[in-house]
């Protein structure tokens, strides 16, 4: 086969040419550290990296989310230990020593219905408590403050939750009784047990589903309890809501403002007061146990966290894997293609070899 001088310039520059590329590929390689710069140059690659860095993302997402989420819960957590201990305070101090001083004056019974009434107005503080401009005891709602108090026709004292009757469940408005829904009983039994059970999900990457109540497509639609996080703690769960049989609210606030009445009688009735002392001491149970839920809730939230940060290092090393170059290997291939390339050119020097019309004469 004749080879002829023409065919082995073309393959030398065609061969020089692609020392030439991948010597630029090495190059970039090593100033960009990555694999690959565009789509094109590895689609495989390319399309893993983007549901790696969409992964990525969305945990990260999820991350601040539950930090956010646990500042939220210790905004929940302080108040309720604030009001824990006033009310630990009032039944192991104020509670006892008025019931083993019932025979002093009435003014001696008034100082402690004072120091009652006191703590009444700390714990309603502490039920307004906010986060973020947000109040944490208000359910769903928490841009509104939960609780006021007011009176009523008769002067009793009223506590409000979200403008509810915590005793009775009846609606009020910013002008007083809501006549048109206070009269209907099961309206009002319905109502406190929805703000009750009033709820607010998170999704924290646990795989949110969607419960449809009915088979329309139309119909509500609830989450799934299991498959995400309540952040919700309604107000009324923590210090009680309705009635004892015998009509006594089950209210801790209501009850405080009970046994400071009792206190302020001028005839001082001791079992009334030894039997308000007891309901409140069961309300002020209550708090306690819903103290410890919100330290399970936040000891879960601390688990989810170092779960999602563990995701994050494991999504971080597979895009790595797939994105960026190991540098001891990139520069070592850079320097193969520079003397590759070197090579060629001093080849270049000698492609075209003495022939045949050297020698003729």
């Amino acid at each position: 086969m004749r080879i002829t001088t023409n065919a082995i310039l073309r393959n030398y520059k065609s061969n020089l040419a692609t020392s030439m590329s991948n010597l630029d590929v090495a190059r970039t390689q090593v100033m960009t550290q990555r694999k690959f710069n565009s789509t094109m140059e590895d689609p495989s690659s390319a399309l893993r990296a983007a549901v790696l860095n969409r992964k990525y993302a969305r945990n990260e997402d999820f991350l601040n989310l539950v930090k956010d989420i646990q500042s939220y819960q210790d905004a929940q957590e302080d108040a309720a230990m604030q009001i824990n201990n006033i009310s630990l305070n009032l039944s192991k101090h104020y509670g006892i020593e008025a019931l083993n001083g019932t025979n002093g004056s009435i003014e001696t019974r008034k100082t402690y219905a004072e120091a009652w009434r006191g703590a009444q107005e700390s714990i309603l503080l502490s039920l307004n408590a906010s986060y973020e401009e947000k109040y944490v005891f208000a359910g769903s709602d928490g841009m509104n403050p939960p609780f006021r108090m007011t009176t009523d026709a008769n002067g009793k004292q009223v506590l409000l939750y979200r403008n509810v009757d915590v005793s009775t469940g009846k609606l009020y408005d910013e002008n007083g009784l809501d006549g048109t829904a206070a009269n209907d009983p099961t309206s009002c039994a319905n109502r406190l047990a929805a703000l009750s059970k009033d709820s607010s999900f998170v999704d924290l990457g646990f795989g949110l589903t969607l419960n449809s109540t009915s088979a329309d497509a139309s119909s509500a639609v609830n989450v799934d309890a299991s498959s995400a996080f309540n952040i919700s703690l309604p107000g009324i769960n923590l210090v009680g809501y309705g009635k004892y049989d015998d009509g006594t609210p089950k209210n801790m606030l209501l009850l405080i403002g009970e046994i400071a009445d009792t206190l302020e009688q001028p005839d001082f009735d001791y079992d009334k007061y030894k039997d308000l002392l007891g309901k409140f001491d069961e309300r002020r149970s209550d708090v306690l146990k819903h103290v410890t839920t919100l330290g399970t809730n936040t000891e879960f939230l601390t688990t989810t966290a170092d779960r999602l940060q563990t995701n994050e290092i494991n999504l971080t090393q597979q895009i790595d894997n797939v994105v960026n170059v190991d540098m001891a290997e990139a520069i070592m291939n850079f320097s193969w293609a520079q003397y590759a390339y070197n090579s060629a050119l001093k080849v270049g020097n000698n492609i075209l070899t003495p022939s045949f019309i050297d020698f003729m004469n």
